[in-house]
């Protein structure tokens, strides 16, 4: 059997994050996938950069999300096409992570892959970040069924691992299955815990297990409120709450 962890939307949390891995290291598994956006949001954009490449020098798969697009190279329409005039608080948010990163942890997120594929007894795995072929199109739980299929259709993939909607969810298809671990660090479905999760796969038997790891969160919101920018009263609220507050 090998089992695959998975993480996705830390958003400078480095809170959630380290609580997390160490449920995930008690897992022990054989491969840990990050799923994209580390930086935008949260506090601690640095930390949990240093904390995911570490783990990437040990073997971890670590590929790019929409919002590191933003803070790494401040391009906000890519980042967020769904605006017709990005929001001003996103706009800061993306700005203060960039000057905070520093060059050379930039320049790794630009690096980045859009996507990783393994194969796993000839079963093929992908990992994106919103949708096969896409960093921006999102695989909500509530979209429509057609839609599903369109962009389940861009890959050859059995398994897709994905992030992008804050929302944890597992979705058997028949032909492929879904998995998105949910939001470690930024969660909006009403459980402000470190949301990842465990794929088993051995043989043609594939098993994904929601998991949630509690954290402290009062001063990870503490910590937004007084750094002041336009959006972190909201933005704590968020992490909070675990629900999106605007």
């Amino acid at each position: 059997m090998t089992r695959i962890a998975l993480l996705s939307d830390i958003h400078g949390n480095v809170a959630a994050l380290d609580a997390a891995l160490a449920d995930i290291r008690r897992d022990a598994p054989d491969l840990v996938a990050f799923l994209g956006d580390y930086v935008l949001n949260g506090p601690r954009p640095r930390e949990v950069v240093d904390r995911v490449r570490e783990l990437e020098a040990q073997g971890a798969f670590v590929i790019q999300g929409n919002t590191d697009i933003a803070a790494a190279d401040l391009d906000l329409s890519a980042a967020f096409p769904w605006f017709d005039e990005v929001p001003h608080v996103n706009v800061v948010a993306a700005e203060w992570a960039h000057e905070a990163l520093g060059e050379e942890r930039l320049d790794w997120l630009r690096r980045l892959p859009a996507e990783r594929r393994v194969t796993v007894d000839d079963t093929l795995v992908l990992f994106a970040h919103a949708s096969p072929g896409s960093q921006t199109q999102g695989m909500a739980a509530e979209m429509d069924a057609a839609a599903v299929v369109e962009r389940l259709a861009r890959t050859d993939a059995r398994i897709v691992c994905v992030g992008h909607t804050h929302g944890a969810d597992v979705r058997d298809l028949g032909w492929k299955q879904v998995v998105n671990p949910g939001s470690c660090g930024y969660a909006f479905d009403g459980d402000p815990g470190a949301a990842w999760a465990l794929l088993d796969i051995d043989g043609d038997d594939v098993e994904a297990t929601l998991r949630r790891t509690a954290y402290d969160t009062r001063p990870v919101s503490d910590e937004l409120s007084e750094r002041g920018l336009a959006g972190d009263v909201y933005r704590a609220a968020t992490v909070r709450t675990g629900r999106f507050v605007r």
